[in-house]
């Protein structure tokens, strides 16, 4: 049985903190990279059948790279993640670690790398493959904390869950007279926030590499932060 995750402000905090990370990852992969996803594989998944469809302008090959990329990221989060639980290592920290390692590799691999949108070269589709690897792992460990209204690689379910649970829908499921809504909106604005930042620095010319740079810092920042917080399990 999954024990209750704590939901203090400071977990809160970081999960929203990576969240922006998001955002800002996905203007680099999306403006700079792509046009291709490494977090929200929804996109992925439609701009592949876009691609062997021939319609839209969209390549196959970099939604297929990530894909692929996101799917090893996850399978090696699961493993590890799971490794460490048995073993009482705070797992957490293990995905943030890895998450961190993996952006920083794809802030080195990019370091003069000029952004490019359409037709991506070899050495762009290296730097995606890295950056959706350590989403993958992102997600693993976005899922366990299960932290509700900040899921960290999309805004979807916190926007309908801000809606729904606000004095519009009503709705009791979604913690209509709670406090809730205020970590959905910043969820949904911290998502906002990285994207506005990630594009604007493209905007300025930036290299790919120093487009990384502020991501490889926060989650390396949030993975010595993890130490902080309580262990999660769900043992």
């Amino acid at each position: 049985m999954k024990d209750a995750q704590p939901t203090r402000p400071s977990l809160a905090a970081l999960m929203i903190v990576l969240t922006a990370v998001t955002g800002l990852v996905e203007a680099v992969s999306l403006l700079a990279l792509g046009p291709v996803f490494t977090a929200m594989q929804t996109g992925n998944v439609l701009f592949l059948a876009f691609g062997v469809a021939r319609e839209g302008n969209l390549p196959a090959l970099p939604s297929a790279v990530s894909l692929l990329a996101f799917v090893l990221g996850a399978v090696g989060g699961a493993r590890l993640e799971s490794v460490a639980e048995a073993r009482g290592w705070r797992w957490m920290g293990i995905g943030l670690y890895a998450e961190a390692a993996l952006v920083v590799a794809a802030a080195a691999t990019g370091w003069d790398l000029v952004p490019r949108y359409g037709g991506p070269t070899a050495r762009h589709m290296v730097v995606t493959a890295l950056l959706a690897t350590a989403m993958g792992f992102r997600n693993v460990t976005s899922m366990r904390v299960d932290l509700p209204g900040v899921p960290t690689t999309l805004v979807t379910r916190s926007m309908t869950a801000l809606v729904g649970g606000s004095a519009l829908g009503r709705d009791a499921a979604f913690g209509y007279g709670t406090s809730g809504w205020v970590r959905r909106g910043l969820a949904v604005l911290a998502m906002f926030a990285g994207g506005l930042a990630g594009a604007l620095l493209v905007r300025a010319g930036w290299t790919v590499g120093e487009l990384l740079l502020p991501a490889a810092v926060v989650v390396s920042s949030a993975a010595l932060a993890h130490r902080r917080l309580p262990r999660l399990h769900t043992a």
